[in-house]
């Protein structure tokens, strides 16, 4: 393992036939990287002096006088600023607070690793090495990994695997796709282990993610499901993994402080783990859940995490349980990404306000509360002022100007907590990806309410 990335012979395959782009090779180009981190916090300084010749500082200063709350607009825009704000602050407390759990040095419990596929080829293969190469005790373990109908050549990774990993690995092949969720739930009803771990099939685990995944459901026994630490494998091969690898290191802050009252709303796919015990009684349920009448097929993590914290359990992040997965380094593949995902968010945001009110746990209700609602708001709020900022740009175009200001200096303070953690330059990204996704993205959310009943995965 170099610069905590794991050493595999694995990369990316090439550009694909009919891609409108070709990826820019960031590691070929050390120049470009090496530019970026220059050029781009001397812009967001250009902006902000712009800004201040004309006039935003000081009309930012207005929002706390009486006469901003005689107008609607702005009353609504300086209240949710300040309530946004309060609950950051907020959080980042909660966020320093966090400690993830030690690994335990007794007995482990034993698990079933459960990898679904679909058309992911070679590196299946690498997914599979990674856990029967990790520290956790290999009688205590089994791996599952079912082929949902790959009309590639992943059924022949997964069969050689099984040759070198005989005692672990049992492979399971679906003659036709009947999806992830399918998949998952045949390793659930197969699988013998007291801890099931998911890992989704392009996801290289570090070698001890294992032992420190278990360790929070061994010191909590109300602890149901535990998200690991996902981060970006092929984040130095495009301009977009550069930009998702650090919005990924910034998901840290979220779970991190949602750990503090234990209510984690997702494990991820690419590697969680779920007591027996907690999941099983809403396995069949899971299974069969449907929203305005439409089977549910995407987001089975978040629907999961929904079971396990109605049911009474708590979820927990673990930050020293890393995976690595690929992600798209394409705009339309990470549009299609954030769809699938935001569907799901909206759907499983309407389960979750189904219990959130009820007395699902003795402890940690009002939090959630909290940040369930204001997390609704910032989507329909945002959405609300990039309207009325076209609008404006029509008549007062320099406004402009200042909205860069204002995005590069929120995306700059966003990120110390990306610098607190990884304490490099790759922060300069997440700035670029703060203009890209306030630009290029905001029509996701608006789509994804329209179409939540669209079952298709769209990558699969």
């Amino acid at each position: 393992m170099a610069n905590g990335t794991p050493t595999l012979s694995w990369q990316p395959p090439p550009r694909p036939v009919g891609s409108p782009l070709p990826r820019l090779r960031l590691r070929s180009l050390p120049w470009i990287d090496r530019g970026l981190k220059v050029l781009i916090p001397v812009m967001v300084i250009v902006f902000v002096v712009l800004a201040v010749k004309f006039g935003s500082f000081q009309a930012y200063a207005q929002l706390l006088s009486r006469q901003t709350y005689t107008a609607f607009l702005p009353a609504l825009g300086a209240v949710y600023a300040l309530v946004m704000l309060i609950f950051q602050l907020g959080r980042t407390v909660l966020w320093a607070r966090y400690k993830p759990y030690p690994p335990a040095a007794g007995p482990l419990p034993s698990l079933t690793v459960i990898i679904p596929a679909y058309n992911e080829g070679a590196i299946v293969e690498k997914a599979i090495a990674a856990v029967a190469a990790s520290d956790y005790p290999a009688d205590r373990m089994e791996i599952i990994c079912i082929d949902d109908g790959s009309t590639d050549d992943t059924w022949f990774y997964i069969k050689q695997a099984q040759r070198r990993y005989p005692h672990l690995l049992r492979p399971m092949r679906f003659a036709a796709n009947r999806g992830k969720k399918e998949g998952l739930y045949a390793g659930f009803t197969r699988g013998r282990g007291e801890v099931f771990v998911t890992i989704d099939s392009d996801s290289i685990i570090a070698p001890d993610a294992l032992r420190h995944l278990v360790a929070p459901l061994l010191h909590d026994g109300l602890i149901g499901a535990v998200a690991g630490n996902v981060k970006v494998y092929n984040r130095n091969q495009s301009l977009m993994g550069k930009m998702q690898g650090v919005r990924f290191v910034n998901l840290d802050y979220l779970r991190a402080s949602q750990s503090l009252y234990r209510a984690v709303v997702c494990t991820p796919g690419s590697l969680s783990a779920y007591r027996r015990t907690a999941l099983m009684p809403h396995l069949t349920a899971w299974r069969r859940q449907t929203f305005l009448g439409a089977p549910c097929h995407h987001s089975e993590d978040r629907a999961l995490t929904n079971f396990i914290l109605r049911g009474g359990h708590y979820t927990y992040y673990q930050r020293t349980a890393l995976v690595y997965t690929l992600v798209p380094e394409t705009y339309r593949g990470v549009c299609r990404m954030y769809l699938r995902w935001e569907r799901g968010n909206v759907r499983e945001s309407l389960v979750q306000l189904g219990y959130l009110f009820t007395r699902y746990r003795k402890k940690y209700r009002l939090l959630p509360i909290v940040e369930f609602f204001l997390a609704q708001l910032e989507y329909p709020l945002t959405l609300l002022f990039f309207g009325l900022l076209l609008a404006s740009l029509v008549v007062y175009p320099v406004i402009l100007i200042k909205l860069l200001a204002a995005l590069g200096v929120i995306s700059l303070l966003n990120l110390v907590y990306y610098l607190w953690l990884e304490r490099d330059l790759e922060f300069v990204y997440g700035v670029i990806y703060s203009y890209y996704a306030f630009f290029l993205l905001q029509w996701i959310y608006p789509y994804a309410c329209l179409t939540v009943r669209n079952r298709h995965w769209l990558t699969r």
